[in-house]
């Protein structure tokens, strides 16, 4: 009799907390590795200047990084292709297909990518049992002047889509904008969570649209991180879990994602 109840003060025990998911996206690096012929593929220097800090200066024959393009154009050979790279702010890795490329028309190519820096939630939808938010550690090394950012309410840049991301506000579609090389504006749709990013260098052509917000992204200063203070209750991050655990309150597990240097966002269940 005794045995069975403190087996049951245990259980009650674990059952007051509620629990903690913490949560990263992969960024800076390709998605995936392939073996193919006549493509070499490598990373940008810019890790390896001006301090001889470690970096990925070899090139990796027969290999390619496939995806992730946003500029192409020819060289002469690899070593063009990842001085291209190196030269091109927004360039981490490449892959150039050589003159022995099966493909007559592409050879010769070079194809810069780019990965994610900042956090992406993959998804983003209403829960009432949840309260999600970012670590607070997330504001990044930069010589830059920080700025805030520069919001359009109510108002929608139609067409131009580049890419459509799931966000939790404008602000964060905002530094996801600033993020990608080739967006020169956003939209944010607070109806489904959606931000759409935009290219078109020509001309921006506002509509008035209600539960929209456009915006422009920061490309010579540092977006404040105010957007990471804000706690969203009633807002889940699904998936993307790196490991999860009971903790009493939300502010334990910011604390914790804060505190854990994998962790970029977080979403806490109120339910048991």
């Amino acid at each position: 009799m005794c045995m069975f109840t403190q087996v049951n003060l245990v259980f009650l025990l674990l059952t007051r907390h509620f629990h903690c998911f913490l949560k990263a996206t992969s960024s800076g690096e390709p998605s995936r590795q392939v073996p193919k012929q006549g493509t070499t593929a490598g990373y940008s220097l810019k890790s390896c200047n001006p301090d001889s800090r470690p970096c990925l200066a070899g090139l990796y024959e027969d290999v390619d990084f496939p995806g992730a393009d946003y500029r192409s154009l020819f060289t002469a050979d690899q070593y063009e292709c990842q001085r291209a790279c190196t030269d091109d702010p927004g360039c981490q890795f490449f892959s150039f297909f050589s003159g022995a490329f099966n493909q007559l028309n592409v050879r010769y190519k070079c194809n810069l990518k780019f990965s994610w820096t900042v956090p992406r939630t993959p998804i983003v939808r209403a829960l009432s049992d949840r309260i999600s938010g970012f670590s607070q550690r997330m504001k990044p090394e930069s010589s830059l002047t920080e700025c805030k950012g520069t919001l359009f309410p109510n108002v929608n840049l139609p067409g131009h889509d580049i890419e459509v991301l799931a966000a939790a506000s404008p602000e964060q579609c905002q530094v996801l904008c600033s993020d990608h090389p080739l967006c020169t504006y956003f939209t944010y749709v607070s109806n489904g969570f959606r931000c759409y990013l935009k290219n078109n260098e020509a001309e921006m052509v506002p509509r008035t649209e209600n539960g929209a917000t456009s915006g422009l992204p920061a490309r010579s200063c540092q977006l404040d991180n105010g957007w990471t203070k804000v706690v969203y209750e009633g807002i889940d991050f699904p998936y993307s879990d790196i490991r999860f655990f009971p903790l009493d309150n939300f502010k334990s597990c910011e604390k914790s994602c804060t505190e854990d240097p994998n962790c970029q966002f977080y979403s806490y269940v109120t339910t048991r």
